[in-house]
């Protein structure tokens, strides 16, 4: 194993105490967000379990660990990693921004920043030696909900440099590292294949498909990281390769996983079932409770946005919220406003709901919008 490294989280811990005296509803709800568990470091958790797997693969397991601030500086993220200046990412509709210039943090890809500024590290580029490190745990990003998706979920990342003049990689050498992570987590016989893909900080860069009952999915990303990203952290005269993936993802296809929510669950009689290689059992398939709501609001509505108000209101009993109509009539409401029309489908993994506790809440979720969206509920 390699050594570990933790990035001291002053700023964060100041940041974090601004948000406890903010008043606003997007604060709070970015306080219980970082107020939640690292899956990824809770024993109990398959999470945690598919780490432990990774960093033992004979490629990863000399790599350091880096543990860094789950609050990280806008123009580091972006910025130092080539993303455009007008990528989606930057859009306070995508990302959560603590204040006007520090963010959750969306891709664990930043680690490259804070672990190439370690003093250590320095010294390993000054004597142009090879390193490698591993980083993982939470990420944010506002999102859909549905049962694939959470606007919170977990990463694993890796990044290995080697001096040019010791070692010129090519793009095999990235194949060669990312069949072995593949085979490492999916087994020697999993049908896997990849595919171009783009990244700002990485060129050229590949997505990973595996083969899962007959389907391909996407399981993770990786590239070669590009020199000008590389000079941003002032090394240079290096090349390697970088992945990363989702831990999510690869709990659900390795446990047949129906919901991401049950990643989350306290129900014991789910926790026990949580163990990768074995397929999870619906504890009782509760019925869902669907309610539709509609309204007209300004054009300036953004759909992530108004996702982040169903999970205040309504929390992890929320199963998924569906788009079943959307349309602009400026007679009737104007040229600056839209009508948008959800399907919202309340389901507990733990009990059934009865039609008066989410009616309580749908009422809720109706006076919210239209408090905070200046919308008109029809």
């Amino acid at each position: 194993m390699g050594k570990e490294f933790t990035i001291p989280r002053d700023t964060e811990e100041k940041i974090r105490k601004e948000l406890a005296s903010r008043t606003d509803a997007e604060a709070a709800r970015m306080k219980r967000y970082l107020d939640m568990p690292d899956l990824s470091r809770e024993p109990e958790s398959p999470l945690h379990e598919i780490v432990e797997k990774a960093r033992s693969f004979p490629i990863l397991k000399d790599f350091d660990n880096v543990i860094i601030p789950e609050i990280v500086p806008a123009d580091v993220s972006f910025d130092l990693f080539d993303f455009a200046p007008d990528h989606p990412a930057r859009s306070k509709s995508d990302t959560y921004y603590a204040d006007e210039k520090n963010i959750l943090r969306t891709h664990d890809t930043v680690m490259w920043y804070y672990y190439m500024n370690l003093p250590e590290i320095k010294e390993r580029v000054a004597k142009k030696e090879s390193f490698g490190v591993v980083c993982y745990g939470k990420v944010y990003r506002k999102d859909e909900i549905d049962r694939r998706h959470m606007n919170i979920f977990h990463q694993f990342g890796g990044l290995y440099m080697t001096p040019e003049d010791k070692e010129k990689l090519t793009i095999e050498d990235l194949k060669s590292a990312l069949s072995q992570i593949v085979q490492g987590l999916f087994g020697a016989d999993v049908k896997f294949r990849f595919n171009k893909d783009t990244f700002p900080y990485t060129d050229p860069s590949l997505e990973v498909e595996v083969e899962i009952n007959g389907q391909w999915i996407e399981i993770l990303g990786g590239g070669m990281p590009k020199a000008s990203v590389m000079k941003n952290f002032a090394v240079e005269g290096y090349n390697g390769w970088a992945f990363g993936f989702g831990l999510e993802r690869l709990a659900i296809i390795g446990m047949e996983l129906p919901d991401i929510r049950l990643l989350w669950s306290t129900d014991e009689r789910v926790k026990k079932q949580l163990k990768l290689g074995q397929k999870f059992v619906e504890v009782s398939k509760f019925p869902p409770v669907i309610r539709d709501i509609s309204f007209i609001v300004p054009k300036t509505f953004s759909p992530n946005d108004y996702f982040d108000l169903v999970r205040d209101v309504a929390g992890d009993l929320v199963e998924q919220v569906e788009l079943i109509d959307q349309y602009e009539n400026d007679a009737k409401f104007g040229a600056d406003k839209k009508s948008y029309a959800y399907r919202v489908i309340y389901r507990s993994n733990d009990r059934t709901l009865t039609n008066e506790e989410v009616d309580v809440l749908h009422k809720d979720l109706e006076k919210k919008t239209a408090e905070e969206f200046k919308a008109t509920v029809r």
